[in-house]
């Protein structure tokens, strides 16, 4: 099995479809010998009713709070942010707030992707609905992935093999490269039987050949899940991965490579 010490997206309550809190994903983090967690939750239409309502998003506001070195496991704040339209903007970025939380006014008017965004450490890039998609050419699809993957913020692709958006594949992964990003190789993606797993081993194949940093991860939605990326890991020794290329391998290496892409800067802690 692979070295993979970082778990870099993982869900807590917060998601509505995810069961734990966390404190539970930190210490379930702790007890299978993580070292570094992002906690990533979904920031999507799929959370809210009124998903216009700036006081729904008080959670990603305040993830400031949690400690860096929580249970001896390094804790960083992100999301996984829904991919919207074919020009690669991410949910909130039409959604004008004109008030804070506390009902404070903004001079001049933000936008709410913004104000998410800048509290965090990295995001996400994925696609969950893809009605944007519909009739849109592999070239379009192609474009509106290397758009995501451009914004500042946006450190990997979620779980691209089993979006079921077809995209040229070595132009996707060559710009990831060229920006010192990544592509992920998601544990959910091999839970059910289909056409994705064939796609998901194939990224892998072509990010080897290539030298594409790629991320493995979990997807967790419940602390039993942290960690745990076995299915994806079998994949990866079949097609013989090399380890230098899992960028979360160690703790070290995942914040190296935040660093180098000019997404963030985080200490190494511990």
């Amino acid at each position: 099995m692979y070295q993979i010490e970082c778990d870099t997206h993982t869900h807590t309550l917060y998601s509505r479809h995810a069961y734990s809190t966390i404190e539970e994903n930190v210490r379930a983090a702790r007890d299978c010998g993580i070292k570094l967690l992002a906690s990533t939750d979904h920031f999507s239409d799929m959370l809210f009713g009124d998903y216009e309502n700036v006081k729904n998003y008080q959670y990603f506001f305040c993830s400031s709070n949690w400690p860096r070195q929580w249970n001896d496991v390094m804790v960083l704040r992100g999301c996984e942010a829904d991919i919207v339209d074919m020009e690669g903007h991410f949910f909130g970025h039409d959604i004008a707030v004109e008030k804070s939380v506390v009902g404070d006014p903004y001079d001049p008017e933000r936008n709410l992707q913004e104000l998410v965004f800048e509290r965090l450490d990295f995001v996400i890039a994925s696609v969950h609905a893809k009605r944007h998609t519909e009739g849109k050419s592999v070239a379009e699809n192609t474009k509106m992935y290397i758009k995501a993957l451009e914004n500042p913020k946006v450190f990997f692709i979620g779980h691209i093999g089993r979006a079921g958006v077809p995209f040229d594949m070595d132009e996707v992964l060559l710009r990831a490269k060229e920006l010192n990003k990544a592509v992920e190789i998601n544990e959910h993606s091999f839970f059910w039987e289909g056409h994705h797993q064939m796609v998901c081993r194939d990224i892998a194949v072509r990010c080897a050949e290539l030298g594409v940093s790629i991320c493995v991860n979990t997807d967790a939605h419940m602390s039993l899940e942290i960690g745990q990326t076995q299915k994806a890991q079998a994949v990866l020794e079949e097609v013989g991965f090399p380890q230098e290329l899992i960028i979360n391998r160690t703790k070290e290496s995942f914040l190296e490579g935040l660093s180098k892409s000019g997404v963030c800067n985080v200490q190494i802690m511990g």
